[in-house]
Parts: C-alpha cells; structure tokens; sequence
C-alpha cells in the first residue's frame, strides 16, 4: 500500500528528501497531510493554524475526528480512543491519501501529531506512512515555500486493512499481563506527571504500577527534530530500561506513545513497541487498578 519513493531507512524522512520527491514523476509526489494540533485547541483553530502556512499542497487532517474515536462517558478507552478503521480510511481518503503513493505527516513540530497519524495509519497497514522530521518548523527553517490558505484535492482510495498489521495494540488488561511476562513499559509523559506532580489534565495521578519514565519529547531536540540512535539508547538506560525487552508505551492519552514509539522504531532500538492507546486516560477509568506515585 505506497510506491517507495524515500530510501528505505525507516518511518521519519528528513526536509531534503521530501523536497526532492516533490518534484518528481506526479503519480509519485508524496501526499502531505498536515496534523495540526495543540492540547486544548479545538478542530478550528488547528485548521486556522493550518491555513496560515503549511507545505506546498499540504491537506489538513484533524486528529481528534479522523484519529481518534468517540470519547466514552465514564473514560473507558481513554481521551483519544483508538479509531475504527472506517474512521481512519474515511479520513486519509478525504484528504487524497491513495494506495499507489507515499505519505508523508507532519505537524508544526515537535512531531506528536504527526507521530499519531503515522501510528494509527501503520497499524490498518498503511505501507508507505513516513513523519518530516522537524515538522513545518524544519521546512521554514530550510527557507522553503509555506503557503497560506486551504487546497482543494480529489479523494483518495486508499484501502486499509482490518487491524493488527505488524502492530501491537494493547488493552489496559494485555498492558498487565506484558508486565507479568516481564516485559517493560514506557511512560512518555512529563516526568512530573510520572511522579503524580502538576497533573492538570486526568482526575488521578501518579503512574502504572512497573512503569519507567522516559518523557517523547526528551527525544527531541531544540530543533523539533529526533536524537540520534545513540541518545535514544543512553535515555533508555538512564529510565532503567534495556533494549533487548519487549517493550510497551503509554502516555496521558495515546498521542506522545506513538511519539516515543516512533522514536524507538525510527532508530532502531529494541524490539518494535506496542502501544497501549487508552493510557493513563484509560487506566485510571477504573478505580479497582493500582497506581503508584
């Protein structure tokens, strides 16, 4: 599903790259998709963000219709539950994502969004998904063109698959039994809201019992772009964790899990992650689970 049109080096693609595939054959450009969002802004304003600038042909894909599900009434699946396949589908196709070519998702940086498109999309089996690395920020920074204003496109066609294409999508109960076998899990929120401190956001605080902290957006750098292999791998070790485990990722609500798990894909350390989409959003829906603090 996607003509490879970028060297096959995994799910981030640099400026350079996109740049270059832009002008090639048309049936093999790129389709760009911009995944602007911020916590707290609602559709609107991420798609005003949107038409103030954006790369060249970009199409708006927002995060909280196409990428997430309905939100439960007592939290069970957590803030951004994991969207059906029709949701996704319905969504890359309104925005011109087709089967015969790449795509290409990128935010304003540092890459959250952009990170849960390329998860979600990945997990119905979209083959040729890859994140800009640096987002927008990266883009304009190299001088490039950011136009303003909507683009109209024709739809799509890709075709999704139904779930589970080499991804692990992982309920807060398969979270548990990951840890009784004795694999690790990653929190990828703020240390702060780790440790049970500052937690503004969900109605209890603290974190999963077993889990490590290792925060996505420490594997970033000032430049919106991810750290080198190396880096990834010293913050790992710092958390207490180890690359030869199998690994689960959570965060507040599945957006910085798919941060840090592209992350750990895009260089290579340790097994592929799965991902624990409801998060802490979701764990804490149940009074009975244990948290630590």
């Amino acid at each position: 599903m996607g003509t490879q049109t970028f060297p096959p080096a995994g799910p981030l693609v640099t400026v350079d790259e996109v740049q270059a595939a832009l002008v090639g054959p048309p049936g093999a450009r790129p389709v760009l998709v911009d995944v602007r969002w911020a916590l707290g802004s609602d559709a609107e304003a991420n798609r005003a963000a949107y038409r103030e600038g954006h790369l060249p042909g970009a199409v708006f894909l927002d995060l909280e219709s196409a990428l997430s599900g309905p939100v439960s009434p007592g939290g069970e699946g957590g803030r951004h539950p994991m969207p059906s396949r029709e949701t996704v589908e319905q969504g890359l196709r309104d925005v011109g994502v087709e089967a015969a070519r790449p795509v290409v998702f990128y935010d304003a940086g540092p890459g959250l969004a952009a990170a849960r498109a390329w998860w979600v999309s990945a997990y119905y089996g979209l083959d040729g998904g890859r994140v800009l690395d640096g987002g927008l920020a990266a883009w304009a920074t190299a001088g490039l063109p950011t136009p303003a204003g909507p683009v109209d496109t024709e739809p799509g066609d890709v075709v999704l698959q139904d779930e589970g294409a080499g991804r692990e999508l992982l309920d807060a109960e398969a979270l548990t039994q990951h840890l009784d076998a004795g694999g690790q899990v990653l929190d990828a929120r703020p240390a702060d809201r780790y440790r049970g401190e500052n937690e503004t956001i969900d109605p209890v605080a603290g974190h999963v019992p077993g889990a490590l902290s290792l925060p996505a957006l420490s594997l970033v750098g000032p430049d919106s772009r991810f750290v080198d292999a190396e880096h990834v791998v010293q913050a790992l070790t710092a958390a207490g964790g180890r690359t030869d485990l199998a690994t689960a990722v959570y965060c507040g609500s599945g957006v910085q899990a798919a941060h840090l798990a592209l992350a750990l894909e895009a260089r290579g350390v340790g097994p592929r992650p799965a991902v624990y989409v409801g998060s802490w959003s979701d764990w804490v829906s149940d009074p009975r689970r244990a948290v630590d603090r």
